[in-house]
């Protein structure tokens, strides 16, 4: 699976926009937002809709999609749909109570909305970019998901009222916003005091955080050079030396912009650290409640303590840790 790696949008059956309302499945808007796919209000027979059980970690079926994955923004959406049973069992294990008001801060294709709105009463997902429509949009419709919506917006000037949500998700967003900590203010924000936030992202200098395409030769160039050098390095290789990068061209963004002669740009605005990612949490006026830190599977594979030495040393954590979880609330 490549980090860095985006599915390719549809061309086909894009949803025309409805009117500004004033409110999103009975959440208020602070401000007005382009709905792209909002159902008719729910009612009990609707939310006792004979749903799939997404509690329980099917590997086979999230493998099956994985590879499916990359065709288009709507297969993108069905394999995150999958996926997100991972998310659920870390909120299920947490304690964390998924109903209510839930809020998806950064949708991309739409897919983990979906599961949660098979859970809570009301789902709302957000994205900068319209990438759901045609992917979660559809996926809604075909599930028969009445209590979901989403709208084109902005995660740094979230345009709901305070305390609008029982629940807020950023999963593999704050890495790509250009202000984390306004990002952070604003889900703390909209997040009600006695809600739950759930937070991933993956260090920068890990091999998942770095979001950069990978050698077929396991050289860590973002290590040894830096990142500004390791990027124009693999810009250059997927235009001149594609064979020797280890993904193929539709899971390599690099690859498929060089061959329409356009340069990839580096959508990784925040350079996340696990020490400065607490320091961010703390500044929004949030706590701590949860922190899952998992290995890269090469130094999770090591003998005896030494993963566990590695996970908690500084000064090794943001390379070896690729994915790092946290359950909060407000401070």
């Amino acid at each position: 699976m490549s980090p860095e790696s985006r599915a390719p949008s549809p061309t086909s059956h894009v949803p025309r926009p409805t009117p500004h309302p004033s409110t999103l499945l009975g959440v208020a808007l602070s401000e007005p937002v382009n709905v792209r796919a909002e159902g008719p209000r729910p009612t009990p027979q609707d939310l006792s809709y004979n749903r799939k059980n997404l509690r329980r970690i099917d590997e086979q079926s999230i493998k099956a999609h994985a590879h499916q994955r990359f065709k288009s923004e709507y297969h993108y959406a069905l394999f995150e749909y999958h996926r997100s049973a991972k998310v659920l069992a870390v909120l299920e294990k947490a304690g964390v109570p998924v109903g209510g008001r839930v809020l998806d801060a950064g949708c991309g294709g739409g897919g983990m909305p979906l599961s949660l709105a098979e859970e809570a009463a009301r789902v709302v997902g957000i994205d900068l970019s319209d990438r759901f429509i045609g992917a979660g949009t559809a996926l809604a419709r075909e599930m028969g998901l009445c209590n979901l919506a989403f709208a084109q917006a902005n995660g740094m000037a979230l345009p709901f009222g305070r305390q609008s949500f029982d629940l807020v998700l950023s999963h593999a967003v704050i890495e790509h916003v250009e202000d984390a900590g306004l990002y952070l203010r604003e889900c703390a924000r909209v997040l009600a005091h006695d809600g739950w936030m759930y937070l991933s992202t993956a260090p920068y200098l890990s091999f998942a955080g770095a979001h950069l395409p990978r050698l077929k030769v396991p050289v860590p160039l973002h290590l040894l050079l830096g990142r500004r050098a390791a990027f124009a390095i693999f810009r250059a290789l997927a235009r001149h030396a594609a064979w020797t990068l280890k993904e193929p061209e539709h899971e390599n963004s690099f690859i498929k912009l060089a061959k329409q002669n356009a340069n990839k740009h580096d959508d990784l605005l925040e350079l996340v650290t696990a020490p400065g990612l607490r320091r961010r949490i703390a500044d929004a006026g949030l706590r701590v409640l949860r922190e899952d830190l998992h290995l890269t599977t090469t130094f999770r594979r090591l003998p005896g303590p030494i993963p566990e030495w590695l996970r908690r040393t500084p000064v090794v954590q943001d390379i070896v840790v690729s994915n790092m979880e946290y359950v909060l609330r407000h401070a």
